[in-house]
C-alpha cells in the first residue's frame, strides 16, 4: 500500500511542476526608440448624460426620469374592452378609449359627426394591447386622419386631403330633377 501512495504523490508533484513550468514566460526585449509609437489617449465621451437614480430594495436601481408613455400620451399601451351596448357607435368607442388617457374627443366639426354616428363593429369591442394612437386609428378607419392638439389635449379627426378651414361645397341637384323647356323664337 505505501508504494501506491508514493506513486500518487509523485504523479501529483509531476502535474504541479508541469503546471508551474507552463505558466512561466519570457519577456520580449525592449523595442528601440525609433519603433515606439505614441498611442493617443482614449477619447472621452463628449457629454456624459447624468441620469439620477434611486435605490429601491437591495438590488434595484430606478431612473428618476419619465417613461416615453408619460412624455407622449399617445404612445401609452392600452388594452380595452368596450362595454357591450346594443347600439354602440364609433363615437362611443372613441370616448371609452380616451376615458383615462388625458385626452378628450373634439366634437365641433360637422363632418366628424358622421364618423361618430357610425355603428361600432364587433371586431372593435376589444382593442389591445396596442398604443393609444393605434387604437384611435383602428376605431376611425383608414378614411380619417388623426390630429392631436397637445396644448388642449384634444383628439380630432379629418378626412385626408380636405382643408379643415374650407366649408363643404354643396352638391348640385340631381340631373333628373332639372327640367328644360324649349325657348320660343329661337336664339337671338
Amino acid at each position: 500500500m505505501p508504494a501506491i501512495h508514493v506513486s500518487r504523490c509523485l504523479v501529483g508533484a509531476g502535474l504541479l511542476a508541469a503546471a508551474l513550468a507552463s505558466g512561466c514566460a519570457t519577456t520580449p526585449p525592449p523595442l528601440a526608440d525609433s519603433t515606439v509609437e505614441e498611442v493617443p489617449p482614449a477619447p472621452e465621451a463628449a457629454a456624459l448624460e447624468f441620469i439620477p437614480v434611486v435605490r429601491y430594495g437591495r438590488y434595484t436601481l430606478v431612473e428618476l426620469a419619465p417613461m416615453a408613455a408619460q412624455r407622449d400620451l399617445l404612445v401609452q399601451t392600452i388594452d380595452v374592452s368596450m362595454p357591450e351596448e346594443v347600439r354602440a357607435t364609433v363615437g362611443d368607442g372613441l370616448r371609452h378609449v380616451l376615458k383615462r388617457s388625458g385626452y378628450q374627443l373634439c366634437e365641433t366639426a360637422h363632418a366628424v359627426i358622421e364618423l361618430y354616428a357610425l355603428p361600432l363593429p364587433a371586431a372593435h369591442l376589444h382593442l389591445g394591447p396596442m398604443t393609444l394612437r393605434d387604437a384611435l386609428l383602428t376605431l376611425a378607419g383608414p378614411a380619417w386622419e388623426l390630429h392631436a392638439d397637445d396644448r388642449t389635449r384634444q383628439i380630432c379627426f379629418e378626412r385626408p386631403g380636405r382643408d379643415s378651414s374650407a366649408k363643404p361645397v354643396p352638391e348640385p341637384p340631381a340631373a333628373e330633377s332639372v327640367q328644360t323647356f324649349p325657348l320660343a323664337g329661337g336664339q337671338p
